[in-house]
């Protein structure tokens, strides 16, 4: 007969000896496994008389439970010594301070700026700025105003007091001042020199700036921003600006499905004008783009008068071009769904994270525009 007491003291003290669940759990399977020694105890139960079951067996179950209860403590405290060294080799520092979260989104009137100005690189167009303070010539004259024009009123243009030589300077209305300009510049021979990759002329610009106009409603604000295009060179005609308008529409857009067309106007610095639509849908309280039968004018253009090339001291019979102008604002809240300028202006941070873009997303023609 076995002896259980000895049994007992070499399973407990080898138990206890694990060093790791391996060897625990081979100790498991050697006594209570199903060839092991404790089962097999359990077992010739059946062959004992009577007697000896009756005195063998509460001893032999008694020794089963022990050995389990005892491997089941082991085996908690190896669990919490492998998770208490797991916990020492995984330690975080909570003093620390956390990584900067990322705050700021770039504004909707910026991120359709960089779209835009991205797509008229893809077409060869420079890039020219000039002042937000003009004088008279620059921002009227210049561009073929009569001294009457209805746009030289206080109504439309914020002037500034006089200076102490009597001179009134103006809040440019719009960007062509800056045509003029480079313009000016070209008749020596040169572009300024924050016209980049320029010569002059041929000249090929785009001049994005904010402008400024007496007025406010859904669709107007007092200052808005505005993308002005020119091109000079020899034998300029329609035909160059409206492929290079339709280009870019589509192109900006996103989609080949664009319609647009072309309306006659009247700009005094441009000789046809003309206004550009695109076919839209306005049903459901949206515009949707490249759909519907509705239109919607976006920009104006036309082919520069020849007294605007003439006060630039170039000449008219030699050098042609064409000039377009759009709202940048306009064309953002077209795109990207907003229904009213206002709101782009209202310093709304809960709108700004609705509507604004990741400074992670800058547009250029190699990974798409938005």
């Amino acid at each position: 007969m076995t002896d259980l007491t000895q049994l007992e003291a070499d399973l407990t003290g080898r138990i206890a000896a694990a060093a790791d669940a391996a060897a625990l759990e081979a100790v498991r399977v050697e006594a209570l496994g199903k060839s092991g020694s404790i089962s097999e105890l359990l077992k010739g139960l059946g062959k004992m008389s009577p007697d000896e079951r009756r005195e063998q067996g509460p001893k032999i179950n008694g020794l089963r439970d022990k050995v389990a209860a005892a491997i089941a403590e082991k085996k908690a405290a190896l669990d919490a010594a492998e998770l208490d060294a797991r916990l020492a080799s995984e330690r975080v520092d909570l003093t620390l301070p956390p990584p900067p979260e990322r705050k700021g989104r770039v504004h909707p009137t910026m991120q359709t700026l960089d779209e835009m100005i991205a797509v008229f690189g893809e077409m060869g167009f420079a890039l020219a700025e000039g002042p937000d303070i003009e004088d008279d010539f620059h921002n009227f004259t210049a561009l073929n105003f009569p001294p009457n024009h209805p746009a030289r009123e206080m109504h439309d243009t914020f002037w500034l007091p006089p200076n102490e030589t009597g001179e009134r300077k103006l809040l440019r209305t719009h960007t062509s001042p800056v045509q003029i300009r480079v313009m000016q510049q070209g008749q020596n021979g040169k572009l300024p020199a924050w016209i980049a990759q320029g010569q002059a002329p041929p000249i090929r610009v785009i001049v994005p700036g904010r402008v400024y106009r007496s007025d406010s409603d859904a669709t107007h604000t007092p200052m808005f921003h505005q993308l002005e295009g020119l091109v000079i060179d020899r034998d300029i005609h329609m035909g160059h600006l409206k492929w290079t308008l339709d280009a870019f529409t589509r192109r900006f857009f996103e989609t080949d499905a664009v319609v647009t067309r072309f309306r006659p106007h009247h700009f005094p610095f441009t000789e046809p004008s003309c206004e550009m639509d695109v076919q839209c849908d306005r049903s459901g309280g949206s515009i949707k783009i490249g759909q519907g039968t509705d239109w919607l004018e976006i920009l104006g253009g036309g082919m520069v008068h020849p007294n605007v090339i003439r006060n630039c001291g170039l000449d008219p019979d030699e050098w042609q071009g064409f000039a377009f102008g759009m709202g940048v604002d306009r064309l953002g809240s077209l795109k990207y769904g907003m229904p009213d300028l206002r709101d782009m202006f209202a310093a709304d941070v809960r709108w700004l994270e609705h509507y604004g873009f990741s400074a992670f997303q800058a547009p250029n023609p190699a990974t798409g525009l938005s």
